[in-house]
Formats: structure tokens, sequence, C-alpha cells
């Protein structure tokens, strides 16, 4: 029980220590670390963690060994500079800009696509593959490729539905179907 005591007794006194040395050099390390670093913020930091350091070694406080203000920005100095080096140590980390260009796909892609969709048309009727190639692949209208092919525009619209659907089943995509434009 009396153990119990003396460690609630130390802890009472570390607290009040603690508290004492912020009080007494707060003001004092903040400005500090402050002209340290040029930021308020990591200088709050700095003097939480130099209270957190000095509270693990109270000794090094009582030693007798010069002042407790001269060992405490000693000690944020010592954090500043562990942050500064462990800072530069680190490779610089890289904002993406809006200036620089996207990155580019491999052109292999299109290459295995290009043979793929190829491929798809030559199994299609020729009927089906010259609508499709008269929509898709010359960029014209229901019309103009009905003038083309010298069919109705009825039969480009339905020649190119049931093209398309057959080009999805040999991929093996099931989505609705796009309508072509008139």
């Amino acid at each position: 029980m009396a153990a119990l005591w003396a460690r609630k007794r130390a802890v009472v006194a570390d607290e009040a220590l603690i508290r004492s040395l912020y009080e007494e050099h707060g003001r004092a390390l903040l400005a500090y670390a402050t002209r340290l670093t040029g930021d308020r913020a990591a200088a709050e930091d700095v003097v939480q963690e130099t209270l957190v350091r000095a509270w693990r070694h109270p000794d090094s406080l009582v030693n007798g060994k010069g002042s407790v203000r001269g060992w405490l920005l000693t000690v944020a100095r010592n954090i500043i500079t562990d942050r500064y080096r462990a800072k530069a140590a680190r490779p610089a980390e890289v904002a993406e800009s809006a200036a620089a260009p996207a990155v580019e796909g491999d052109h292999a892609d299109a290459v295995v696509n290009s043979m793929v969709v190829l491929d798809a048309l030559e199994r299609l009727s020729p009927e089906h593959r010259d609508v499709l190639t008269e929509i898709y692949f010359r960029g014209r209208s229901v019309a103009e490729a009905a003038q083309t092919l010298g069919v109705p525009p009825g039969t480009v619209k339905s020649r190119s539905y049931y093209a398309l659907r057959a080009m999805r089943q040999t991929f093996g995509v099931r989505q609705a179907i796009p309508e072509v434009a008139g």
C-alpha cells in the first residue's frame, strides 16, 4: 500500500514540475522555437515535445549543471535540428502540376483492340460489315450511308442494330445497344 502512495505522490510531483516549468519557461520556449522554425504550430509541437522530455528525465533538470531554461532551450533546439535533418533525408515530394502533360497509354493496347474489332467485323455478314464501315469508320450519317449503299435508311438502321448486337455477342458484352443517329 505504501508503494502505491509513493508512486501516486511521484506522479503528482511530476505533474506539478511540468506545470511550473511551462508557467515559468513556456513563453520563452515558444518564442525561441517559433524563431527557429518560422511556424507557430510547429513551434508549439516542439514546446510540447520538450516538456515531455523534461517529464521523462526530471533528474536532468535538478542535477545542478546549468540553468533549467538553458536545458529546455537546448532540448528544443535539438528537436528542431532532428526534425530538419529527418525532413532533409527524405526524398522531396513531387506535386502534380496542371501544366504537366498526361501520361500516354501504351499503343499496344490500341493495336490489340483494333485487331480484335477487325476480327469481329470479318465474322459479320457483308451487309452488316458494310453498314458499320460506313457509319463508324467513315463517319457517315444514316442517310449518307443509305445513299452510298443504295438501301433505304430504315434498312441501314436495322442492319447497324443487328451488326452491333452480333459484335457484342462476339465480345461477350451485355449492354444496352445505342441507337444510330438518323
